[in-house]
């Protein structure tokens, strides 16, 4: 297995570590760029998602060019993605911050759910809201958008680099999200930051039972000699 592949183990401490955890685990590898600003889940909808990215790039729409007529080309970018996005990866789309137009509806997010992807991320809008919070698939946005895309949106390219809401996303990279937020883990780092936020999560938990309990901050966070002994006789009762 290559070294920039998500390992099953990985995968589901993603599933369980919270974005904030992994922002963390992020600056202290020097990564400060890597959240998706501004994005959140689609109310109603699921708020997990973890799976490799899988990307999409607009530009300006151009109105010689975003036509409705593009819409039936098989091999235009924002319909293209959806057959091709593989089972278990997250469409992302590169919306430039402009929630003006949508950048898919509930038919395009029906057929990705059908065909297996873990979920959908754009800087931009999703029109359908409604319906697609009820499809099942997680799909995070900057807010509902009900315009056609190609009122502003012309898809030009798909699984390059692209940027989305601030963050670089490469093909590959890993996209974890929860109710709070969306980010961006490199591919080669992601097996190493899962294992490192699955610990800190372990320890911040036992951490907040200890202040509940009335334990002064600093005894606590961050961890030191005395509160990692206590920890390990916690994680041990409580089989994490």
């Amino acid at each position: 297995m290559p070294s920039h592949s998500l390992t099953p183990d990985a995968r589901r401490q993603l599933g369980l570590v919270s974005v904030a955890t992994l922002t963390t685990c992020l600056f202290k590898r020097g990564f400060r760029s890597q959240l998706i600003q501004d994005v959140k889940p689609i109310a109603g909808g699921p708020v997990r998602l973890v799976g490799e990215a899988f990307t999409v790039r607009t530009i300006p729409a151009r109105e010689d060019l975003a036509t409705m007529a593009i819409l039936a080309d098989r091999t235009y970018p924002q319909r293209a993605a959806i057959e091709a996005c593989p089972a278990g990866h997250v469409l992302v789309i590169d919306s430039r911050r402009d929630a003006r137009a949508a950048s898919g509806g509930d038919i395009l997010m029906t057929r990705l759910h059908v065909r297996g992807a873990a979920g959908c991320v754009t800087d931009g809008g999703m029109r359908d809201c409604a319906e697609i919070a009820a499809i099942g698939l997680p799909v995070y946005q900057v807010k509902p958008s009900a315009p056609i895309s190609l009122l502003h949106h012309l898809s030009v390219d798909m699984n390059v680099p692209i940027a989305c809401g601030g963050a670089p996303v490469f093909p590959g990279d890993i996209i974890v999200g929860d109710a709070e937020a969306v980010i961006v883990l490199p591919a080669h780092l992601a097996n190493e930051i899962a294992a490192d936020a699955f610990e800190m999560t372990a320890y911040e938990d036992f951490a907040v039972e200890e202040v509940r309990k009335g334990a002064p901050m600093f005894d606590v966070y961050p961890a030191n000699k005395a509160s990692r002994a206590r920890f390990a006789i916690w994680r041990s009762a409580n089989g994490r």
